[in-house]
């Protein structure tokens, strides 16, 4: 290296856990939640279910464009529903939405408990 070239700095890289790299924060997306007010309403009916016998186990998952509560009837199989919430289709078909396990859309629309109640078990009449 000679004078008369110029000393270039590279940005400082921090580490993180593990010596993975962390992302600047302008980079960083933020992902979609549900609210306080929606895990009420969602675990309210997990619990009826639970009581129930028919639910086990749950699992939440938070990404960039949907949020998803899935509910298992046991911890080693595939989600029997999923709840998603998809801010970009509210204007569409709605935010909230109740998928079966093999793809199935049982219900879409923008209030929550409306989509919720395709899951309430319905009094037959005798």
């Amino acid at each position: 290296m000679s004078d008369a070239e110029p000393i270039q700095f590279s940005p400082r890289v921090q580490a993180g856990f593990a010596g993975t790299v962390a992302q600047p924060s302008s980079t960083h997306q933020s992902a979609t939640y549900f609210n306080r007010q929606e895990l009420r309403e969602i675990l309210a009916l997990y619990g009826r279910k639970v009581a129930a016998g028919e639910w086990r186990d749950y699992a939440i998952d938070f990404g960039r464009e949907r949020a998803v509560f899935s509910a298992f009837r046991r911890a080693s199989e595939v989600p029997l529903y999923r709840i998603e919430k998809c801010p970009k289709l509210a204007r569409r078909q709605g935010a909230y939405s109740v998928v079966t396990a093999t793809g199935l859309i049982l219900k879409r629309g923008n209030e929550l408990s409306r989509v919720l109640g395709v899951l309430e078990k319905r009094l037959a009449a005798v």
